[in-house]
């Protein structure tokens, strides 16, 4: 194979994982739309858009999905300390998409939950554990115990590729701590005293208790997690192997 045959195959592939990526976040959008009733005030932390995923997003792409439906959702956006990724890209992403929406502060979700302005919040996740512990931001673990402690219902959004059966619970996902800057200043502009010592873990894990349930392209999974979790996950993987089949196939015959 020559090099330009090579080129030309590997960018029909990053394409083709490309699109495949955006079919896997619409099919979670629709599932979770769904769990959604007109008219809701939604709680959403970090940025789970398309500026983090490819063209329409995870748990911004429920939001969109209800938006889409013509539901006339309204958002709180958590501002998500220290990176600001809700200030600086969540909020920007709803605006330009016409979704009604409040930038607010972390701290502030709480009250809101307590008062009953929220009817349900969701958010990403970079890793689950098989027993349905959840990694995510910083913060996601004090906004689903504010949830459950209000009756208000939660949701992870993530494709069954982050759901990693071989970590048994959350203890078994190593968190990131980042540099101590991220927290001594805010925009290069430092607000806390030189030297001042700093703890930034970049991620906390959600143990599975707080969270209502765990959507993903395959369907909304429920407690117990060990269980609908792994079903989840062997369904994406047969689908993946169909589909490898099918592609062998063609190759096969276009041989013949």
């Amino acid at each position: 194979m020559t090099a330009a045959r090579l080129a030309a195959a590997l960018l029909d592939e990053a394409h083709e994982l490309c699109d495949k990526d955006v079919r896997t976040n619409e099919a979670m959008s629709r599932f979770g739309a769904d769990l959604v009733p007109d008219g809701a005030n939604m709680l959403h932390h970090c940025n789970t858009g398309a500026l983090a995923t490819i063209d329409f997003g995870t748990a911004l792409g429920v939001i969109y999905e209800c938006h889409a439906r013509g539901k006339d959702v309204h958002v709180w956006v958590d501002e998500t300390r220290p990176r600001l990724q809700g200030a600086r890209l969540t909020a920007w992403e709803l605006m330009r998409a016409g979704v009604r929406m409040h930038l607010m502060a972390d701290g502030a979700s709480g009250g809101l939950m307590r008062a009953g302005r929220v009817d349900v919040a969701v958010f990403g996740a970079d890793r689950v554990a098989a027993n349905g512990d959840t990694a995510n931001k910083i913060g996601t673990y004090t906004m689903c115990c504010a949830a459950r402690e209000s009756g208000v219902p939660a949701y992870a959004v993530v494709p069954t590729s982050t759901i990693d059966l071989d970590v048994a619970d959350g203890s078994g996902i190593p968190i990131e701590e980042r540099p101590a800057d991220e927290v001594r200043c805010v925009r290069d502009v430092q607000v806390a005293p030189d030297g001042c010592p700093v703890y930034n873990p970049a991620f906390d894990v959600t143990p599975a208790k707080f969270i209502t349930g765990i959507i993903t392209e395959m369907g909304v999974c429920y407690p117990p997690y060990a269980v609908s979790l792994r079903r989840a996950k062997e369904a994406a993987e047969a689908a993946i192997a169909a589909e490898w089949e099918t592609k062998l196939a063609t190759l096969r015959g276009a041989k013949e």
